[in-house]
């Protein structure tokens, strides 16, 4: 199997300071609101049967619409088109038709393969963090989109991308990447 033509190693880290802005942005989002509860609350009155009366399908829409919600959606749908289709992904299309054309040409291509997957690993991380927020775990998206920031911007500022890193290790191990050698 030959490997795919390689790609501009600035384009990934671009994209990794947009999709760590965005992970910021998501993470403080989802510490207000976890931090406010959203369970019934009494007033001033004690006896208050209607106040704050939830059913297990109001409050499922309640956090499915939390700004918090919303915006990791957005970012799994860009870390889903990132996996199958990089070349059409909006960060990928801006670095190549803005950014790129200002800068020199790079002194090295690298293989798309590992930025690919690392994308792979973003999605599977804010998913679970999406599901486990509609389930109603507490702090679970929070802590999802901080674990995914924390590798973005370890990408972005120091070019440390860690689900390349995890590629690479799994490639060794014969496990992603080779192909099986006949005997």
């Amino acid at each position: 199997m030959t490997a795919p033509a390689g790609i501009d190693p600035r384009g990934p880290r671009f994209a990794a300071w947009i999709t760590s802005a965005l992970l910021l942005i998501a993470t403080v989002l989802g510490l207000v609101e976890a931090s406010q509860p959203t369970t019934a609350q009494f007033g001033w009155f004690a006896y208050q049967p209607l106040a704050n009366t939830f059913t297990p399908g109001s409050v499922l829409a309640y956090r499915a619409t939390q700004p918090a919600f919303l915006l990791t959606l957005v970012i799994a749908a860009l870390f889903l088109w990132g996996v199958l289709s990089p070349r059409t992904q909006p960060w990928s299309a801006l670095f190549r038709s803005v950014v790129r054309p200002r800068l020199a040409p790079p002194a090295e291509l690298e293989d798309p393969r590992p930025p690919r997957f690392a994308q792979g690993v973003g999605l599977f991380v804010v998913t679970v963090g999406l599901i486990l927020h509609l389930l109603g775990v507490p702090w679970a998206l929070p802590i999802a989109t901080a674990m995914a920031f924390v590798a973005a911007f370890l990408n972005a500022a120091f070019g440390l991308c860690l689900g390349c890193q995890l590629y690479l290790l799994l490639q060794r191990a014969g496990i992603l990447g080779r192909t099986p050698r006949l005997p």
